[in-house]
C-alpha cells in the first residue's frame, strides 16, 4: 500500500511533511540569528554587568592605582611630596620591613604544613569510621568562629600564666613554660598553631567533598588488585584529590599571605615589631605612624607577591589549561 504514514500521536511531524505542507522550517542557526533582535549581539549584557564593573571599579582598580601613584610620594595624610623611587629604597634598607617578610614566609610554610596536611589526614583517617561524621564535625567547629574570637581565646591559653603553662606546671613540666607571645620566633609560631586550630576545619570540609567524589567503581578495582592503606592513598586517594587540593593550598597561601587579625590581637606585631607580617606592617605604617607612602609601598609589593605566587601556583598545578588557552 502507497502513500505517505501518519505520524504517531506526540510525535514530532518529518521536515518534508511540513515543507509539503508550506509550514516555514528554520535551522537552529537561522532561528537565533532572528531571534537576536535589538537587544542581541557581544554588548547585549553590557548593561546588566554595569553595576558590578563599577562596584569592583570603586573597592579594588581606584584603591590598586591610587596605591601605586602614592607610592612615590612622602605623603603624612596633609601634606605630600614627591619623592621617586625612595619609599622602594626605604625597604631595602628598613630591617623591621625584613623581618614582616621572613614572619609572612613562616605564615606561608606553617599554614601549608600543618592546616592543609591536618586537614587531609583527618579526613583520609574520619572517612569510613563508624562515627567519623561526628569527629569530623568537631574538627569543623572552631571554622565558624571568628579569627578575633579565635585570638582572644588563644590569648587567655597563650599569656604568661595562661592555661598552657599552667597545664604544664600542673604536670610536671615547669621547664617546658614559656612566654609564648613575647619572644620571636616562638610568638609568630604560636599564633601559626591557634590559626591552625581555626583553619584546619575548612580543609577537612573540602577534602571529605574531594573524597566523597572519588567514583567507587575506582575504590572497588584498587581493592581487587590488592591495594590498601597507604597504597591506596598514594596511588588512588591523592591523585583523585588532586583538583580540590589545587583549591585548598591555593587559599592557604593567600589566606597566609594577608594574616592580620589574629597576629593584632595577640601581639599587635610585639614585642618591638618583631611578630609583624607585611599586613600588618601596612596597616602600622599608614594608619597609626601616618607614612602614607611607605605604607603604599608596602601594600604594592604585598600584592605583587599575592598575584605572583596566586599566578605561578595556578600555573605549575594546571599546565593543561594554561597550554589549551594559549593555543586558543
Amino acid at each position: 500500500m502507497t502513500g505517505t504514514a501518519t505520524p504517531a500521536p506526540g510525535a514530532a511531524e518529518p521536515t518534508h511533511l511540513r515543507l509539503r505542507r508550506g509550514v516555514p522550517v528554520r535551522t537552529p542557526h537561522q532561528a537565533a540569528k532572528a531571534g537576536g533582535g535589538r537587544l542581541g549581539g557581544p554588548l547585549a549584557a553590557l548593561p546588566w554587568a554595569l553595576p558590578a564593573l563599577a562596584f569592583v571599579g570603586v573597592l579594588l582598580v581606584y584603591p590598586f592605582f591610587r596605591s601605586v601613584y602614592g607610592s612615590f610620594f612622602e605623603d603624612n595624610g596633609f601634606t605630600s611630596s614627591f619623592t621617586g623611587l625612595d619609599n622602594y629604597t626605604r625597604l631595602a634598607d628598613d630591617p623591621i620591613f625584613g623581618r614582616s617578610l621572613l614572619n609572612t614566609l613562616m605564615w606561608v610554610v606553617g599554614t601549608l604544613l600543618l592546616p592543609v596536611l591536618a586537614g587531609l589526614l583527618i579526613t583520609v583517617a574520619t572517612h569510613r569510621m563508624r562515627f567519623g561524621g561526628i569527629a569530623q564535625l568537631i574538627i569543623v567547629l572552631p571554622f565558624a568562629i571568628s579569627g578575633a574570637a579565635t585570638a582572644v581565646l588563644w590569648n587567655f591559653m597563650l599569656t604568661s600564666e595562661g592555661a598552657v603553662n599552667q597545664v604544664l606546671r600542673g604536670v610536671g613540666l615547669d621547664g617546658w613554660a614559656q612566654t609564648w607571645l613575647l619572644e620571636w620566633p616562638q610568638n609568630t609560631l604560636s599564633m601559626i598553631v591557634a590559626s591552625t586550630w581555626q583553619a584546619t576545619g575548612l580543609n577537612v570540609v573540602l577534602f571529605a567533598i574531594g573524597l566523597r567524589a572519588i567514583p567507587r567503581e575506582t575504590v572497588e578495582a584498587a581493592e581487587l588488585d590488592g591495594a590498601s592503606g597507604w597504597r591506596m592513598f598514594r596511588y588512588i586517594t591523592l591523585p583523585q584529590l588532586r583538583a580540590v587540593s589545587v583549591v585548598v593550598v591555593g587559599m592557604a597561601i593567600v589566606n597566609s599571605l594577608k594574616a592580620f587579625d589574629m597576629i593584632w590581637i595577640l601581639t599587635k606585631g610585639g614585642p618591638s615589631r618583631s611578630s609583624e607580617t607585611l599586613a600588618l606592617s601596612m596597616y602600622r605604617e599608614t594608619f597609626r605612624l601616618f607614612h602614607v607612602g611607605y605604607g603604599s609601598a608596602i601594600a604594592l609589593v604585598l600584592s605583587v607577591i599575592v598575584v605572583a605566587s596566586s599566578w605561578m601556583y595556578l600555573r605549575r598545578q594546571m599546565p593543561d589549561t594554561a597550554t589549551t588557552a594559549a593555543q586558543s
